[in-house]
């Protein structure tokens, strides 16, 4: 079955960067566009970024745009979301997010401290 498996979260402080990582199994990952969403506390969902199949369109929300950056390895079928320069407004829960057919990861927290 398709697994979405997210890992990297942790506390950082504001001004620092994470990597955060989403292992997937059970479906041809070379294939799937892929996203990340997060959702802060008290709010809504929202769509972080976006890759195509083979990495060569990607897409941001206009509060990550310059500071985030999505890249994945299909050999590895795992999809990275980089952030720089992180703010205690990013602070959040991050979710791995296949479009097609809709999965979820577990999520990772993100907590960016000021």
């Amino acid at each position: 079955q398709v697994q979405l498996v997210e890992a990297g979260g942790g506390l950082v402080q504001a001004g620092g960067s994470l990597t955060l990582s989403c292992a997937a199994s059970g479906f041809t990952f070379s294939s799937y566009a892929m996203n990340w969403y997060r959702q802060a506390p008290g709010k809504e969902r929202e769509l972080v970024a976006g890759i195509s199949s083979v990495g060569g369109t990607t897409n941001y929300a206009d509060s990550v745009k310059g500071r985030f950056t999505i890249s994945r390895d299909n050999t590895k079928s795992t999809v990275y979301l980089r952030m720089n320069s992180l703010k205690p407004e990013d602070t959040a829960v991050s979710y791995c997010h296949r479009p097609r057919n809709t999965y979820w990861g577990q999520g990772t927290q993100v907590p960016v401290s000021s």
